[in-house]
């Protein structure tokens, strides 16, 4: 059976103090427009004659073998990302709502209000704009959002509040902490791509060459990053940042400014999401439909897990490298093993579009985040025990890396890192580039 994608959607990360409105048409908005279209109110940022790109996922919903374990309810707009927390107890979600919530994973019951930005709220207690990522830092302390007006916020885990707060151009729909916690990668709806170095207040951009950016993912090794959007033929991109992550000067000046293109991987439509495997042997993207994996040796496609019908939206991987879950928009998520490139068990089926997918820390549970303002706890060891394949959930022989690191993906790129190493990060140093100022945090 075919396999799954993830899907991770970069938008514009340009630093600003003011917010700028930018409106002119992008293609791939025409996608967004779909999902957007469907939660209510954003759709001034809409193109209507992108229903005809996802009409697939209109199709009536299938029987399924497998239902929900929990279903998580509070949010009142589309779930668009989720992340579990250290202790795989709880997850994190955001929304089109302009919220965060933490969540009971055993209970499917949130813990405490939602989290919210007051500088966001109107009079009458409404959220200005949407949360469309989030990504975790290796310390599992502080959340990184990315919404819609192109905000990208820092949030305090402990107290749900937020610490920093930088302005840019366009939508952030795509985030990736580095596996030491030095970088922040980001992703822009005009094409445009950010490194924050964030204890060295360091934040080139450049133009990466894709009408839009969708996805970013580190190597595991931290000196590669591969980028992916909408594009006619350069769907992948891998660039060179060792010299960002090398150099031990403070002196800006001695930083490239453009990363170095190491090689571009053509792909015939839209690439949603990326991730690396932890090995940094693979490479797997998620399209319109289907899952192709690279060789990183070579950057040639080694395999394909075909299977769904849409958008595949989001992709998260296991830590042992064996297992993958995608969330497409034809309404299904889907489990792969690795070890074979074949689906395992039924389609998660769902009655919308499903944004985001994540492992809980152990891998025996998945969440969905879904278009209908719910987010669904699976049990995956359900599944692969019925399948004969619990030993999907062990772990390969060690790896050479010193950093481990647990992948976790959203929907519109969002992805998490857990790390086993912990880095101290000043917050202050991450923002003063913007000339944002804040108080004086550690990003842990």
């Amino acid at each position: 059976m075919p396999p799954i994608t993830m899907a991770s959607d970069s938008w514009g990360m340009m630093c600003k103090i003011e917010v700028v409105q930018q409106v002119h048409f992008d293609p791939e908005m025409s996608i967004n427009a779909v999902y957007q279209s469907r939660v209510g109110d954003l759709s001034e940022l809409l193109d209507l004659e992108s229903r005809e790109i996802s009409s697939t996922a209109n199709m009536q919903k299938t029987s399924s073998e497998v239902t929900p374990r929990q279903t998580m309810r509070g949010h009142t707009k589309s779930v668009q990302g989720v992340v579990p927390l250290p202790g795989g107890q709880d997850v994190i979600t955001c929304s089109f709502d302009g919220s965060l919530r933490l969540w009971d994973l055993e209970s499917g019951a949130p813990i405490g209000n939602d989290w919210r930005d007051e500088r966001d709220v109107e009079d009458e207690g409404v959220t200005i704009t949407g949360v469309m990522a989030i990504a975790l830092s290796p310390g599992g302390k502080t959340i990184a959002s990315g919404s819609q007006d192109g905000t990208m916020k820092l949030w305090d885990i402990k107290t749900g509040k937020v610490i920093a707060r930088a302005k840019h151009f366009e939508h952030v729909g795509s985030m990736c902490w580095s596996l030491d916690g030095e970088g922040l990668m980001s992703g822009s709806r005009d094409g445009r791509a950010g490194l924050w170095m964030v204890k060295r207040g360091y934040d080139p951009k450049w133009h990466t060459g894709h009408n839009s950016v969708y996805a970013v993912s580190y190597s595991p090794d931290g000196t590669m990053i591969a980028t992916s959007g909408y594009d006619e033929k350069d769907g992948i991109k891998i660039w060179d940042v060792s010299q960002h992550l090398s150099q031990p000067s403070l002196n800006h000046l001695h930083y490239p400014e453009r990363p170095k293109l190491l090689t571009t991987i053509e792909y015939d439509r839209m690439v949603w999401s990326l991730a690396w495997t932890l090995d940094g042997k693979k490479l797997i993207s998620g399209g319109n439909g289907s899952i192709r994996i690279f060789d990183t040796d070579t950057w040639q496609q080694i395999a394909t897990l075909e299977g769904h019908e849409d958008v595949v939206h989001a992709i998260s991987l296991f830590p042992n490298d064996r297992l993958l879950a995608s969330a497409s928009w034809d309404n299904t998520a889907r489990i792969w093993d690795l070890d074979r490139n074949l689906q395992v068990g039924p389609s998660l089926n769902h009655d919308h579009f499903v944004n985001c997918a994540a492992f809980s820390a152990d891998g025996k549970l998945l969440v969905t985040g879904c278009d209908d303002t719910n987010a669904y706890v699976w049990d995956v060891h359900a599944i692969l025990k019925e399948a004969g394949l619990e030993d999907l959930l062990s772990k390969k022989p060690a790896s050479k890396n010193k950093l481990k690191q647990k992948v976790y993906t959203s929907s519109h790129g969002a992805s998490s890192t857990e790390h086993t190493s912990r880095s101290s990060i000043d917050d202050k140093s991450f923002l003063q580039v913007c000339d944002v100022s804040i108080n004086d945090h550690k990003i842990k």
